[in-house]
């Protein structure tokens, strides 16, 4: 994926959703992932965890939907492989 995609398919995300959009700090989404301050900038790293979004100089902040969405899809996946 370019890009060009990649920017058209955020903007169309925010667009739909900009009342329900909010923010988080580190604090919030370490409480919501559980996992540590490290281990949440190593997954983002390797492409497991969303990237917070700049807000300004040194400020930057996680898309709570993207971190929620995080979490269902470690749920989701967590209870496929306990299937036999």
């Amino acid at each position: 994926m370019d890009q060009q995609t990649v920017n058209v398919s955020v903007e169309r995300r925010a667009s739909s959703n900009r009342a329900d959009v909010r923010f988080l700090r580190l604090k919030e989404v370490l409480a919501i992932c559980g996992k540590s301050r490290s281990s949440v900038y190593d997954a983002i790293k390797k492409g497991d965890f969303p990237k917070p979004v700049k807000l300004s100089g040194r400020s930057s902040a996680w898309i709570k939907s993207e971190v929620e969405q995080w979490a269902v899809d470690c749920i989701r996946a967590s209870r496929q492989d306990s299937r036999p």
